[in-house]
C-alpha cells in the first residue's frame, strides 16, 4: 500500500505531463528487481483496479510515460458499468463537460461543446529554450526580478496553466522555484554545462520527507526491539550501528518539527543522541511546554 501511495502522489506531481516509467521504477523501488517493468505494470494495474485512470502517453514503440488523470475512483467502485454509462448521458444532456473527466465516466465519443478543456500554459521561445536547459543539462541565464540569474536546471512542470522551474542556483546555494513567464533575457549554455543533483526519493505524504528545513544528520538510538516503532514513525533510517542491545539510528533530517513531534509519541522507546543544536530545540520546545 505504501509503495501505491508513492507512485499516486509521484503520478498526480506531474499532472498531464506524466512521469516516464524510469522514474516511476526508481519511486516504486524496484530498480534492482529482475524485470521491474514489468513489476511497475503489477502495480499499475492494481491502481487502476482502484478506479485511479492512468494512461501511457507515450508514442508508439517508445519507452512509457504515465499521466494519472485525477477522478472521484468511488463511482467505479461503486457503479456497475450501466450505470456509469446511465451518469454519463446525464452529465452529458446537463452540459457539465466539467464533470465528465472529474467523475472519471467511460470514455466515449463527446461533441466539442461538451468536452472537458484542460488550461494550458503558454508555450513560447522562453520555455523552449528552458526545456531545451533542462533535457541537455544546459546552465542557464536570465533576468528575474530585476536579478541577473544563472542556475543549474533540474526540472519543469505547468501547474494551473502556469510553467515552473526549479533548479539550483549557485549564489543562493540551494534549489528554487522561478515562474518561467516572470523570466527575461533567457540563454542556455552547451550541452553538459550544468551540474546535476541528486533526486528526491519521492514527493512523499509524510511529512519527515518535507523540505522544511536544511538537511541534519540526526543520531537516534533506540533497544533492539523497538527499531521497528521508530522505522514506523520516522520511515528507514540512512544508516544503523549495532551497540550491542541497542541500535543507532541516522536519519537525514528536513523537517525537525516533525522529528519533534515524533519523538514525543515514541517516548522512552527513543533517545536523541545528537546534533546538540537538534537536542536544544527539543529541550526548549519541552521546557515551553511545560510552561517553565
Amino acid at each position: 500500500m505504501e509503495r501505491l501511495v508513492r507512485l499516486a502522489v509521484a503520478l498526480q506531481s506531474c499532472g498531464r505531463v506524466g512521469m516516464p516509467s524510469d522514474q516511476l521504477v526508481r519511486i516504486a523501488g524496484f530498480e534492482s528487481s529482475a524485470d521491474p517493468t514489468s513489476q511497475l505494470g503489477r502495480e499499475l494495474r492494481q491502481m487502476r483496479a482502484l478506479g485511479w485512470q492512468i494512461d501511457n502517453i507515450a508514442p508508439h514503440g517508445e519507452d512509457g510515460v504515465y499521466r494519472m488523470t485525477s477522478v472521484d475512483n468511488r463511482l467505479r467502485l461503486k457503479l456497475t458499468p450501466a450505470q456509469q454509462a446511465a451518469l454519463q448521458r446525464a452529465v452529458l444532456l446537463a452540459d457539465r463537460a466539467d464533470l465528465v473527466e472529474r467523475l472519471g465516466l467511460p470514455a466515449t465519443p463527446r461533441t466539442a461543446a461538451v468536452s472537458a478543456v484542460v488550461p494550458g500554459g503558454p508555450h513560447d521561445a522562453r520555455l523552449a529554450t528552458v526545456i531545451r536547459a533542462v533535457r541537455m543539462r544546459c546552465l542557464l541565464h536570465f533576468l528575474y526580478a530585476g536579478s541577473t540569474r544563472t542556475v543549474h536546471p533540474d526540472s519543469v512542470r505547468a501547474q494551473n496553466g502556469t510553467w515552473y522551474l526549479r533548479a539550483f542556483e549557485d549564489t543562493a546555494n540551494r534549489m528554487k522555484v522561478f515562474v518561467v513567464s516572470r523570466m527575461s533575457e533567457v540563454s542556455a549554455d552547451s550541452p553538459q554545462t550544468a551540474r546535476t543533483f541528486p533526486r528526491e526519493r519521492h514527493p512523499g505524504l509524510h511529512p519527515m520527507s518535507w523540505q522544511i528545513d536544511p538537511p541534519v544528520e540526526v543520531t537516534l538510538r533506540a533497544p533492539v526491539e523497538y527499531v521497528p516503532d521508530v522505522e514506523r514513525w520516522l520511515g528507514r533510517p540512512v544508516s544503523y550501528r549495532d551497540l550491542g542491545g541497542e541500535v543507532e539510528l541516522m536519519y537525514v533530517v528536513t523537517h525537525r518539527a516533525a522529528l519533534r513531534a515524533r519523538i514525543y509519541q515514541l517516548g522512552t522507546r527513543v533517545q536523541l543522541v545528537g546534533p546538540e543544536d537538534v537536542r536544544r530545540e527539543m529541550l526548549t520546545e519541552l521546557t515551553e511546554m511545560a510552561g517553565e
